[in-house]
């Protein structure tokens, strides 16, 4: 194609190597922060997320409002990816954990009911992030008092990761917890439940 490139001389600084070293340095630094540091995002700071209880007869004298058919959401904590959660967070003292692959929600229609209701959701993908969960998670369990743990995969091969990361962390952590695994088909079907 015509014109596809263009060399266009303009003034620039001169290589600065010193800038350079420092930059690599923080970019190290940052890549070597242990799990449980505050990350720098606001949108991943630690936050439980408890919806006011009404009794049930408030519930019923209320008004229907013009989204009832939408289905209340069941996310108790904020955030949820497992990279970003702090290890030592208050909501997991005491807490049955949902670890879930991050296919799982949209396949499956009744998650929130299903899976998430009176959990701790934890979600990852175990083929596109980066590195392994399972040292993060054997702090999780290895820090709290983690009552129960679900694990949601989706049927595809590469889901076995998720599943093979929270039994390598209950083994680090010294702590075999009561454990389930629900495999999720990809038509949104409960394939297998163990």
């Amino acid at each position: 194609p015509a014109d596809a490139i263009r060399i266009i001389e303009r003034e620039a600084a001169d290589y600065d190597a010193e800038a350079v070293e420092k930059r690599m340095k923080l970019k190290k630094t940052e890549a070597s922060m242990p799990a449980g540091k505050p990350h720098v995002c606001p949108g991943s700071m630690a936050r439980s997320l408890n919806k006011k209880q009404e009794p049930p007869v408030q519930a019923e004298q209320k008004k229907v409002p013009q989204n009832a058919g939408e289905q209340t959401s069941r996310l108790a904590q904020w955030p949820v990816q497992i990279k970003l959660v702090p290890v030592n967070a208050p909501y997991f003292e005491n807490a049955q954990l949902l670890i879930a692959a991050d296919c799982t929600a949209y396949a499956y229609a009744g998650f929130h009911e299903k899976f998430m209701k009176d959990h701790v959701t934890l979600i990852g993908c175990p083929k596109l992030d980066e590195g392994d969960y399972a040292d993060k998670l054997a702090e999780i369990i290895g820090n709290n008092s983690i009552r129960s743990i679900r694990i949601v995969r989706m049927e595809v091969p590469c889901c076995g990761g998720i599943e093979n990361a929270v039994i390598r962390a209950m083994e680090r952590s010294g702590k075999m917890i009561p454990w389930q695994v629900v495999t999720i088909a990809c038509d949104g079907t409960i394939r297998e439940e163990l």
